[in-house]
């Protein structure tokens, strides 16, 4: 979880609510990594569950950026 807010629609209000971020990486020496390419049908259903299961969150992100130039975790 982000922290950062973003607004969104929950039934007929509108909402101010946290980010979920979703990092996997592949890598065989640790040093250099690549994103995991989920496939696009797990990350809808990944992402509804979340908004609907998780109070507080409105909105997932899948971050597909190699290592480097970024790190694997975030900080």
């Amino acid at each position: 979880m982000m922290p950062v807010k973003t607004v969104g629609v929950m039934g007929d209000g509108g909402t101010c609510e946290y980010v979920v971020g979703l990092r996997a990486v592949t890598s065989t020496d640790g040093m250099n990594a690549d994103f995991y390419q989920f496939d696009v049908k797990f990350l809808g259903e990944t992402a509804a569950r979340i908004i609907n299961e998780a109070k507080g969150v409105n909105r997932v992100v899948s971050d597909v950026t190699s290592k480097p130039p970024g790190m694997v975790e975030w900080e």
